[in-house]
């Protein structure tokens, strides 16, 4: 299945299921709205086609799945994928399932509630770990990086999708909502018990270089991509793919790549 044929699918089954939102709005607001939105999604899911190579059927853990959208979309190609996940909404992910059935073997998504402090990861079974909107989440962040190094393989890669810790705008809406308060400490119901959690702890490419310096990780260097600048009323039916082409043009700036794009791209190797 292709990426435009699963996007379809998923505004069907959010129009179906409204508990998927607010996490997924890609079927509300004016059509410029959803343009912009869509735009960010697809990129995301490119970015995954990019760097992940399910030609070879490797063996992927995808740390920290959500709603499992990304898990799915990779069931619809015919690759098997594990995710875990702390979310309170895990219990939709099998009504997700019944709803993908349709299209592809779902079951090829195998998932469960778990902490990656908890868990007895395996060593070197990974080809890829994806963590999408998650890295931010784990502390301490130190000792989540050596379990993440120990779980690839030899040249297994660690997939990072985040928001970009430099945008301005990003910044002052986080401040509003937490302040300084980075790392708190929160008791989940499932596991019984307290756990220590990035407050929305988002950073920039220079402090997730810094992050992963010291780890055995190697960054690829031409994996750093900077996506979404413009803003919604940009977008018009048949515009989308200019615009991403502006944005990337723009994001040859340091300065602009820097404090004006929303979402921040890496992916790390283990030699």
């Amino acid at each position: 299945m292709q990426r435009e044929e699963f996007y379809q699918h998923l505004c069907e089954e959010l129009r179906q299921n409204r508990s998927l939102y607010p996490y997924y709005k890609l079927t509300d607001g004016t059509v410029r709205q959803q343009l912009f939105r869509k735009a960010y999604f697809m990129q995301r899911l490119a970015y995954v086609d990019q760097y992940v190579d399910i030609s070879t059927r490797p063996v992927i853990w995808d740390c920290g799945c959500g709603y499992g959208s990304t898990c799915l979309y990779l069931a619809m190609k015919g690759q098997p994928t594990y995710g875990t996940t702390l979310e309170f909404y895990a219990d939709q992910i099998e009504q997700r399932k019944a709803f993908w059935r349709a299209f592809g073997d779902a079951d090829l998504f195998d998932y469960e509630y778990a902490n990656v402090f908890d868990q007895q990861v395996p060593e070197e079974k990974y080809d890829y770990i994806i963590l999408q909107d998650t890295l931010h989440h784990i502390e301490p962040l130190d000792q989540a990086l050596r379990i993440f190094y120990k779980a690839l393989k030899k040249g297994g890669k660690l997939i990072l999708i985040e928001e970009n810790g430099g945008c301005l705008i990003k910044r002052a809406m986080l401040f509003k909502q937490r302040g300084f308060k980075r790392i708190v400490s929160v008791y989940d119901e499932v596991l019984q018990k307290e756990v220590l959690m990035g407050n929305e702890n988002i950073r920039t490419e220079q402090q997730w270089r810094k992050a992963f310096d010291g780890t055995g990780f190697q960054l690829v260097e031409d994996s750093v991509r900077y996506i979404r600048c413009r803003f919604p009323w940009r977008y018009e039916e048949d515009n989308t793919k200019q615009i991403i082409e502006q944005e990337q043009r723009l994001a040859k700036s340091r300065v602009k790549r820097h404090y004006a794009f929303f979402g921040l791209n890496m992916v790390f190797e283990k030699p």
